[in-house]
């Protein structure tokens, strides 16, 4: 299948692996934990480097002040021209080259990512100034995203986490990377304003429609043949929340989870049962490459968040322990109350609205 081509066969789930093989709460450390065991102060910094998007979040990094108190703690900051296209992986790395020894990103998930890759890649520590819109990776780190400004504790009392990074190809996320229907939506305009709005007005079409590529999912001894919605994480989400915009145990368990979800019509779902075949999506945590095969040289993906087109195989790593996050001494920690993600609840409940008609793509 590397050459883009994906077989006709029936769906397989092996017994052996689909639904939880190794849960989220039984591997790796809590981000509690690695606050209280595997964390070390953080050494002095000479040259730190802050990149700002003025504009993230409705523009939070401007009501929180961050470029001038970043740049009072000794820190060059660079502000993002949300006029022009700017290449911030090069701007980090040009920075590099100029003598900083710590990078950061006040800005949303896709923006740390692109950046958290240089950090990586350079060895320096890297700081997360939760200024974007959900910052679900500031929340998994236990940083107070109503004020982003409290990550800045991190330059004069802080600790340093060792986190694991997650790779699409040779792109980084932080959270995950998502193909099929939710990758869908996040190509949508109006899916950064509106998620729970542009869920219910994409996905219905999408499924009944039979959209997009046709996707195998292989991880080890998981074979997902043509599912509708695949969810890759850099860690599992928790196993009674794993929309994708809920929260992970732990950053370090070195595991990548794995969501793959279809569509079916009552009489698929009764053959199944009847065959003795697991229901429902098949969920995984596993430490091999996930890889993403498709009827297309080109496959819509949603990075962290982000849409971007990656080539086909994708193919998706974890990189344990690679990410060296400076975080403050003193953190909430808490889930945030009276906010329910949608995500891959509502991806089921609508997949089961729809179903397939017999004439369906799915169809035997």
């Amino acid at each position: 299948m590397g050459d883009g081509s994906v077989s006709r066969r029936r769906d397989r789930y092996s017994p052996a692996v689909a639904g939880d093989v190794r849960r989220a709460d039984s591997c790796g450390l809590s981000v509690r934990a690695m606050s209280e065991s595997a964390s070390r102060p953080v050494a002095g910094i000479r040259q730190p480097f802050l990149i700002v998007n003025p504009r993230s979040g409705g523009g939070k990094a401007s009501r929180f002040r961050i470029a001038e108190r970043a740049r009072a703690l000794g820190a060059q900051v660079f502000l993002i021209d949300p006029s022009r296209p700017q290449d911030l992986a090069a701007v980090a790395r040009r920075a590099v080259d100029d003598g900083a020894d710590l990078l950061g990103v006040a800005g949303g998930d896709g923006t740390q990512a692109l950046v958290a890759a240089v950090a990586a890649e350079s060895g320096l520590p890297f700081v997360v100034i939760p200024a974007g819109t959900r910052n679900h990776f500031a929340m998994d780190l236990g940083l107070d995203r109503e004020d982003p400004s409290a990550a800045l504790e991190a330059l004069s009392d802080g600790v340093e986490l060792r986190v694991d990074l997650g790779y699409a190809g040779d792109r980084v996320f932080v959270n995950n990377v998502s193909f099929g229907a939710y990758a869908a939506l996040v190509q949508d305009p109006a899916y950064r304003d509106d998620k729970i709005g542009t869920m219910m007005r994409i996905l219905p079409e999408f499924l009944a429609r039979h959209e997009g590529p046709e996707l195998v999912v292989s991880a080890g001894l998981l074979t997902v043949d043509r599912p509708d919605a695949v969810l890759v994480s850099n860690n599992p989400y928790q196993v009674d929340d794993p929309a994708g915009l809920g929260r992970r145990a732990q950053l370090d368990s070195g595991l990548l989870g794995v969501l793959a979800a279809r569509a079916e019509t009552p009489a698929e779902t009764a053959a199944r049962l009847r065959s003795g075949q697991i229901h429902g999506p098949a969920r995984l945590a596993t430490p091999d490459d996930v890889v993403i095969h498709a009827d297309a040289p080109v496959v819509p993906v949603g990075l962290d968040g982000e849409a971007v087109t990656l080539p086909t195989p994708v193919r998706c790593r974890i990189s344990p322990r690679t990410l060296r996050v400076w975080v403050p001494r003193h953190r909430p920690g808490a889930v945030p109350t009276g906010w329910r993600p949608p995500g891959w609840a509502l991806v089921q409940r609508t997949a089961s609205l729809v179903g397939r008609g017999a004439h369906g793509r799915h169809a035997d």
